[in-house]
C-alpha cells in the first residue's frame, strides 16, 4: 500500500512545536511515499497586527503576521528538499481564508517555490475561527445560518480555484460535535457541496480525506465517506490523503484508513503535488 500524508505542522504553524527534522526522519521510518510540510498561512492575517483595525483584529485571538510564518516554513523546506534529496518531500502550505484577502491568496498561489496547496476555511468574515466558538449558546437555527455560510464561502472558493486541494471540507462541525455533542445535518447543504465539487472536478483541483476526526473522537474523516463517494460523482479524480499531524507522534496516523475509504469511494488513486502538478499513486 503506498501509504502518503499531504497535509502535516510543524513549529512553523502556530498552533505545532512539531520539529521539522523529526518530522522528516519519522516520515522516513514510516516509509512514506510521499510527505508534505503544509503549515498554516491564514490569509485574513498575512500582516502585522498595526494594518488591521480594532474591528478586524478581534478575530485574529492576538495572532498576526502570517507571512513571517509562511516564509519561514517554506524557506526551511526548500532547503530541506535538497538534503533530502532521497526522499519525496513536498514543500506546501494551508492557506486558510483566501476569500477573505484575495490579494494575498494571489500572492501565495503565485509562489514557484510550492509544490502543494491547500486551501481551507477555519473561519467566515465577521466570525470567529470555528475552535473559538461557542456553540452552547448558539440555537439550532442560528448554527444552520453559520454552516449555510461558511458553505456559500467554500463554493465561492472553489470558483476561485488557483489551489490544489480543498481541504477538510467538514472541519465546521469539528469542535461543535466534539465537545458538544451537536451533530447537524449536513445533507441539507449537499446540493451547494456537489456544486463546489463540480466546480473543483472542472478545473481537475482536488479534495483531501483529512484522518484527524479519527483520532480527535469525532468518529470520521473531514470528509465522511459520503462526501468522498458524492466528489467522485460529481467527476472528481484528483484526492489527497493526510493527518492533519501537529505533533510527531501523529505524523502518519489513520492515513491507511483514509485509503480504505478512497476504495470504498470508488477510488483506485490518490495523488501527491510535485511543483504544482499531481503525481498518482495505485491504491
Amino acid at each position: 500500500m503506498n501509504l502518503i500524508d499531504c497535509h502535516t505542522h510543524t513549529q512553523y504553524s502556530m498552533d505545532s512545536d512539531a520539529d521539522i527534522i523529526q518530522m522528516i526522519e519519522r516520515a522516513k521510518e514510516l516509509n512514506l511515499s510521499a510527505y508534505a510540510v503544509t503549515d498554516h498561512c491564514e490569509c485574513n492575517f498575512w500582516y502585522p497586527e498595526e494594518h488591521y483595525s480594532a474591528e478586524e483584529a478581534v478575530f485574529a485571538h492576538n495572532y498576526f503576521n502570517y507571512s513571517r510564518d509562511f516564509e519561514s516554513s517554506v524557506s526551511a523546506v526548500t532547503a530541506l528538499k535538497e538534503k533530502y534529496t532521497g526522499f519525496n518531500l513536498i514543500c506546501g502550505t494551508e492557506m486558510g481564508q483566501a476569500m477573505l484577502d484575495i490579494e494575498v491568496a494571489e500572492k501565495i498561489a503565485g509562489d514557484p517555490r510550492l509544490d502543494f496547496i491547500i486551501a481551507s476555511v477555519h473561519q467566515i468574515k465577521n466570525e470567529q475561527d470555528f475552535y473559538y466558538i461557542n456553540y452552547k449558546n448558539m440555537t439550532m437555527n442560528e448554527i444552520y445560518n453559520l454552516l449555510e455560510r461558511y458553505f456559500t464561502e467554500i463554493y465561492e472558493l472553489c470558483k476561485w480555484g488557483k489551489f490544489d486541494v480543498l481541504g477538510h471540507i467538514t472541519y465546521c462541525i469539528r469542535y461543535m460535535k466534539m465537545r458538544n455533542g451537536i451533530n447537524p445535518d449536513l445533507s441539507r447543504f449537499d446540493e451547494i457541496i456537489a456544486e463546489s465539487f463540480h466546480e473543483l472536478a472542472q478545473k481537475d483541483k482536488g479534495i483531501e480525506i483529512n484522518t484527524s476526526g479519527i483520532r480527535q473522537g469525532v468518529g470520521s474523516t473531514f470528509p465522511s465517506l459520503e462526501y468522498v463517494r458524492l466528489f467522485r460523482d460529481m467527476g472528481g479524480k484528483v484526492l489527497s490523503i493526510g493527518s492533519d499531524a501537529h505533533t510527531v507522534e501523529d505524523l502518519g496516523a489513520d492515513v491507511s484508513t483514509g485509503i480504505e475509504i478512497a476504495k470504498s469511494a470508488g477510488f483506485d488513486r490518490i495523488c501527491y503535488f510535485k511543483k504544482r502538478t499531481p503525481h498518482f499513486l495505485d491504491i
